[in-house]
């Protein structure tokens, strides 16, 4: 079963794609509240996958993704965010996130982004 990392610094966003996440048959290894501890995390627990805020106290999704970039190389980013836009999406790319996807989406669309990153790696293991 795949591990996810949700850093995000609303407690109700990390709740309710917990509860998606988990319906949809995955493991949510640990939480976040923003950057920097996300990164502890990440570093602590090796998730199969990462779901980063673009907003948030400390340290931002995009700083964030850089450093995971770096340590976790192999590790699927996916950035949910309210800060939607052409701009933020070529930051993103550029900073090694896979996927972004608005907030305005909804879970659902940020399960299908799961589903596509993870992909190879369900075939492979």
């Amino acid at each position: 079963m795949k591990s996810i990392l949700i850093v995000d610094d609303s407690p109700m966003i990390r709740r309710l794609l917990k509860a998606a996440l988990i319906e949809s048959g995955w493991i949510v290894c640990a939480e976040a509240g923003n950057g920097r501890d996300g990164i502890a995390k990440a570093q602590e627990l090796s998730p199969d996958a990462i779901v980063l805020d673009m907003a948030m106290p400390e340290m931002n999704g995009l700083e964030a993704a850089r450093v995971l970039r770096r340590i976790t190389p192999t590790t699927p980013l996916l950035m949910f965010t309210s800060h939607f836009g052409s701009f933020l999406e070529k930051e993103a790319i550029a900073a090694g996130i896979r996927e972004v996807v608005s907030k305005s989406d909804g879970a659902a669309a940020v399960l299908n982004a799961i589903r596509h990153l993870l992909a190879p790696q369900e075939l492979a293991g």
